[in-house]
């Protein structure tokens, strides 16, 4: 069974989300502002290091751990209770982690551990870890 765990740290964490998306009346259709953009590039360039050499097979048990900066009224340890949500926080991530190859398809993971609260230092924790089939 193969297990991969890595810590991502970041002063700011992404913000925006995939849910997030503009509308061309002009044109009809619908586009990905740039603040999505700049997202999908920054957790790219912090995934990449750590993907594996192969795609992770199988059915997935992933764990992330968002953590926030604190602040005076957010000391390091409390919940992050507030926007954004975290399943819009993890489409972009997962959508991410699927083009840099930790997995073939998102459908694998089958067991997910979401969680978000204030921390130093900020960023996110990863674990991805290959589950037995029973």
């Amino acid at each position: 069974m193969n297990k991969i765990q890595f810590f991502m740290p970041m002063a700011r964490l992404p913000t925006a989300t995939g849910q997030e998306k503009g509308y061309s009346s002009k044109s009809g259709t619908y586009y990905e502002p740039d603040a999505v953009k700049m997202a999908r590039a920054k957790l790219n360039a912090h995934l990449a290091p750590n993907r594996p050499q192969e795609p992770l097979k199988g059915p997935l048990r992933l764990v992330v751990k968002w953590c926030y900066p604190e602040a005076k009224t957010h000391p390091s340890g409390t919940w992050k209770d507030t926007r954004p949500d975290t399943d819009n926080l993890q489409k972009i991530l997962k959508d991410e982690m699927t083009r840099l190859g930790f997995w073939k398809d998102d459908a694998q993971v089958c067991s997910e551990t979401i969680e978000k609260f204030y921390w130093i230092p900020p960023g996110i924790y990863i674990e991805i870890e290959e589950m037995k089939l029973s």
